[in-house]
């Protein structure tokens, strides 16, 4: 799990991008490290999230921007209805089970964002009323836009995590590393 980025190779713009995408996954992936069903899934701050409803949250998101990039039919399609369940585990979904979802999506993430024929192709946004008529993006966008979105939900599980257990981000990373962040 990236915690620093390092430069591109010079003239690898894709390679940055999804690299910074990754950064982002990592701090959110490493939130739930060492914790159970049930803390990860407590809402222990004034928010309604939790860190196992923000990582379901992110990788259904994620595959939702990658299918519209695909323009295919996404399988797993959020209704009016259905939205809440987006930011809770449900039946027999647990963390592990959200983690893998989640590590195939990346997969196929970067397999798209490395087959484009360039970063400039574009894409049709859906009709709604946060986007422009008849809008389009690229595929730089794209990626830009998961940085922004994955770092927006990584902040809210900073918050949530040291609500649980007063660790922090550095914490974390030493944790994941075997170590100690004092140490």
């Amino acid at each position: 799990m990236v915690t620093h980025v390092p430069a591109e190779a010079h003239g690898d713009e894709r390679g940055a991008l999804l690299s910074f995408v990754e950064a982002q996954r990592g701090a959110l992936r490493r939130s739930v490290l060492g914790l159970t069903e049930e803390q990860a899934a407590s809402r222990p701050s004034a928010s309604e999230l939790s860190l196992s409803g923000l990582l379901k949250h992110v990788a259904e998101m994620e595959l939702n921007w990658l299918r519209m990039a695909q323009q295919r039919p996404n399988e797993r399609q959020r209704s009016e209805e259905t939205w809440g369940d987006s930011f809770r585990l449900v039946g027999d979904e647990t963390v592990p089970g959200v983690l893998a979802f989640w590590d195939s999506v990346t997969k196929e993430t970067e397999e798209f964002i490395r087959s484009v024929p360039s970063l400039d192709d574009t894409f049709p946004l859906p009709p709604a009323p946060w986007f422009p008529k008849d809008g389009r993006v690229s595929m730089r966008w794209l990626m830009m836009h998961l940085v922004e979105e994955i770092a927006r939900h990584a902040g809210h599980a900073d918050i949530i995590r040291e609500s649980l257990d007063g660790k922090g981000a550095f914490d974390l990373v030493a944790l994941e590393q075997g170590g100690d962040w004092g140490a």
